[in-house]
């Protein structure tokens, strides 16, 4: 069976995939709007806390499904639990992936679109109007498409070459270039006049600022951040040799995912200070208010450059492990080619994306419980289906999978004592499953 044979080559190399995989819209995009609206520093400290605390021990589990069954998302659950309803869990993933694809290619189709204009002198120009150059972009049905298009078809050239020569490569590539321009970004940023009380307002925790829903904000943010819920972890280390450290591997994740979202902050938030702008910008930061900034500064086209093309990166390199995960549950069976099902999974992505593409356009006025189709599934997707996949995958391998396996996974390759395993059960046990509740009925509206 194909997917079963596939391997990574290096623990480098699952490693910079595995962060990919969780380095993208939340870490970039979303992680400074809501920190900007949440507090700034206290809103960092408590993110890191619940990611320790949450989006690891879930991450650790992910790997220990993966590995201890060798098999994609669904044939895992089926292998670890056999003929019971968990198989559910894995096609819960699989559909939450697709879903989520449907409006995720949209965004990295914007991403693409702005990277492509952002050539020096074409993004920047004198008196150009921003938010009416967004409008423009996302109000096109012919721009919005042919971004969907295109973004989709980097993703389906990239997994139909498979997990070394296709995921792997990319992902050491792309990964060591996203850090290195987050450097060159955050020095830059730093050493503008001002930036310094940008800095203070992300490092410096301010708790007077905290609420209740900022807290819950975190805790989302905490799991949404390292692509967990979804099983991708779970396809992505059925992949992953026994030599390698599970606990170990997934700590050098984490630790990736909160050093790009510190870098996140410091790229952005001294721009921000610096200029005299609000924090709290909104989800049009990247696209309306960077690009602003960056017109008045000295050599702005290079540096927006740089940025788009970073946020480029790591939108694609997510966006794999979204398209893998349904590519390996289709291949499982050893009948269908790799090859094959990447083009047609990516062409039934397509269609099914065209509704959220043109959300911002003819289909504006289409809306269903008061939301666009874009809105909506964003809804659906990051509110519902995701606490649940975390809830179910929680309480599978506490409560359904052979803790023999989970023990031999967690000690497998690592000179770990006792201490680490106790408390990451308990937390798996107690603290995760009732933090995701919370956080279920907050993000559904239920709270």
């Amino acid at each position: 069976m194909e997917s079963q044979t596939e391997k990574w080559s290096s623990k480098l190399g699952f490693i910079l995939s595995s962060a990919g995989a969780a380095i993208g819209l939340g870490a970039i995009w979303k992680f400074p709007y809501v920190t900007g609206v949440s507090g700034g520093g206290a809103f960092f400290l408590i993110f890191v806390i619940f990611t320790l605390l949450i989006g690891l021990p879930m991450l650790i589990s992910e790997f220990i499904i993966g590995r201890g069954s060798g098999k994609e998302a669904i044939s895992a659950y089926k292998k670890l639990a056999p003929n019971s309803l968990w198989i559910n869990v894995g096609r819960l993933g699989v559909v939450g992936c697709f879903l989520l694809l449907s409006f995720y290619c949209v965004v990295g189709g914007w991403v693409f679109i702005y990277s492509v204009l952002s050539i020096p002198g074409k993004l920047i120009q004198d008196g150009a109007n921003y938010p009416e150059l967004f409008g423009q972009v996302t109000g096109s049905p012919v721009i919005t498409i042919t971004g969907l298009a295109i973004f989709l078809l980097i993703n389906v050239l990239v997994i139909a070459l498979g997990v070394q020569n296709g995921i792997e490569k990319a992902n050491k590539y792309m990964m060591p270039i996203l850090f290195i321009f987050f450097i060159i970004l955050v020095v830059r940023s730093l050493t503008l006049d001002g930036a310094m009380e940008g800095v203070k307002f992300f490092l410096q925790p301010d708790f007077s600022k905290i609420t209740s829903e900022a807290i819950l904000y975190a805790l989302g943010q905490s799991f949404f951040a390292l692509a967990v819920g979804f099983s991708c972890m779970v396809t992505y280390s059925s992949y992953l040799d026994k030599n390698v450290s599970i606990p170990a591997s997934a700590g050098s994740v984490v630790f990736m995912n909160i050093f790009v979202s510190l870098f996140a902050g410091l790229a952005i938030f001294p721009v921000v200070f610096s200029f005299g702008l609000e924090p709290a910008e909104g989800p049009g930061l990247l696209f309306i208010v960077l690009p602003t900034v960056f017109a008045q500064l000295p050599f702005g086209e290079l540096f927006l450059s740089l940025f788009l093309i970073l946020f480029l990166f790591a939108t694609l390199t997510s966006a794999f492990s979204l398209l893998e995960i349904i590519v390996a549950a289709f291949t499982a069976n050893g009948k269908h080619s790799r090859k094959k099902v990447s083009w047609i999974a990516g062409l039934v992505i397509f269609i099914a994306g065209i509704p959220a593409a043109l959300s911002s356009s003819l289909l504006a006025d289409f809306k269903w419980f008061g939301r666009t189709v874009f809105d909506l599934t964003d809804f659906l997707v990051s509110n519902i289906m995701l606490p649940l996949g975390n809830l179910f995958i929680a309480f599978f391998i506490m409560y359904r999978m052979s803790q023999s396996i989970v023990k031999q996974e967690f000690f497998q390759a690592n000179p770990l004592t006792q201490a680490p395993f106790i408390a990451w059960k308990f937390l798996m046990r107690w603290v995760v499953p009732i933090l995701i509740i919370l956080v279920f009925l907050s993000t559904s509206g239920i709270l």
